[in-house]
């Protein structure tokens, strides 16, 4: 597993982290006109409202909840219903979560930016495309520089670009997080450090 998951991503080289130089906090792009979001989840167990396409009926899914767990739910589009999907011993039916990539941002972001570079695209593209994933979830993170809140929202909005590439392929997202600068996985008193916080994980749900 783990072999073939190193191969997939080394790909589009997300496991090489190169040092860089340490440029002060700017301001998260509007050029899209996209309002910045700080929230880090986007399921719920009612599926959108199916505005009476069905015709009053329910028509049930599966969705896949952020811890890994298979529901049933459906909407008729006034109402909507969710129960858990179980196993024939009666017991949830929940698929293993793992890191599966982590994308380098100072290499797919202009730095202050949730744009990636459109050279990275189709190398992000590929990526899903190749996966064995059930489903995925990715999460942003940034260094300590910027305010709390700032870094949530740069955090987030580059969690969600990544994530509409994996949708424009068929990948199916349980769930968009921006952690900011709390998680970090190296020091923030040296460049490296820092560049190695700044970072976009994948999760896989096998």
């Amino acid at each position: 597993m783990a072999n073939r998951i190193t191969k997939a991503i080394g790909v589009f080289a997300l496991a090489t982290l190169a040092s860089i130089s340490v440029s002060g906090p700017g301001h998260a792009d509007t050029a899209t006109g996209v309002t910045p979001f700080i929230s880090t989840q986007n399921f719920t167990r009612d599926t959108p409202s199916q505005q009476g396409r069905d015709r009053g009926q329910y028509i049930p899914e599966i969705v896949l909840t952020p811890d890994g767990c298979e529901v049933w739910a459906a909407d008729d589009g006034a109402e909507g219903y969710a129960s858990n999907r179980l196993t024939r011993k009666g017991t949830p039916r929940c698929h293993d979560v793992q890191q599966c990539g982590v994308v380098n941002t100072d290499q797919f972001f202009a730095t202050d930016s949730y744009r990636i570079h459109p050279r990275h695209r189709a190398q992000i593209a590929s990526f899903f495309q190749q996966s064995s994933a059930f489903a995925f979830t990715i999460v942003g993170h940034t260094d300590s520089r910027a305010s709390d809140s700032y870094n949530l929202r740069l955090s987030y909005n580059r969690a969600v670009a990544v994530a509409k590439i994996a949708k424009s392929v068929g990948a199916k997202i349980v769930d968009i997080r921006g952690m900011g600068e709390r998680y970090p996985v190296a020091t923030n008193r040296t460049a490296d450090g820092m560049a190695r916080n700044r970072r976009v994980e994948i999760l896989c749900f096998q």
